[in-house]
């Protein structure tokens, strides 16, 4: 991410901060930190892990937990449930993009696509401001399917 990128996010909690008359932690600017430092999806324990182990900054479960809530409500950090885990990713700027979830093996990965995009913003939203969208698209990874295909095989070759 560009450093303007990350001064414009640090610019955006500090002001909500100063307004709603809550307190600028360290620990607030740090998690904001560590989260925009990250590439890609990431879980609250992947989170964790980068604040303690390389950021040698060690919080709490729960004072994550709230950050990246009040994240949220920031336009800051996007959740997603893919197949019972839960992952946050980095959305200022990037708020409209699509997912392919394999179903076997998990695996999230990212795409983007005019078509999907011209279609969203063509749609006459009722009463209804629209900021962004995620589309998920479920099948098989071609490493997955390749192993199907390959245990297949043998199956057959069994009989």
């Amino acid at each position: 991410m560009r450093e303007s990128d990350k001064a414009t996010v640090r610019n955006i909690l500090t002001s909500y901060l100063e307004l709603n008359n809550h307190r600028k932690t360290p620990e607030r600017y740090a998690i904001l930190d560590a989260v925009y430092s990250i590439d890609g999806h990431f879980t609250l324990e992947e989170l964790g892990d980068k604040l303690n182990e390389e950021l040698r900054f060690p919080v709490s479960r729960a004072t994550l937990y709230n950050t990246l809530k009040l994240f949220m409500e920031l336009r800051l950090v996007i959740r997603h449930r893919f197949q019972g885990t839960t992952r946050y990713e980095t959305c200022y700027d990037n708020n409209s993009h699509c997912h392919q979830v394999c179903t076997i093996c998990g695996k999230v990965t990212e795409f983007k696509s005019i078509a999907v995009t011209r279609a969203i913003n063509g749609v006459h939203a009722k009463r209804f401001r629209k900021d962004g969208f995620s589309l998920y698209v479920y099948g098989v990874c071609s490493t997955c399917q390749a192993k199907l295909t390959r245990q297949q095989r043998k199956n057959e070759q069994k009989k």
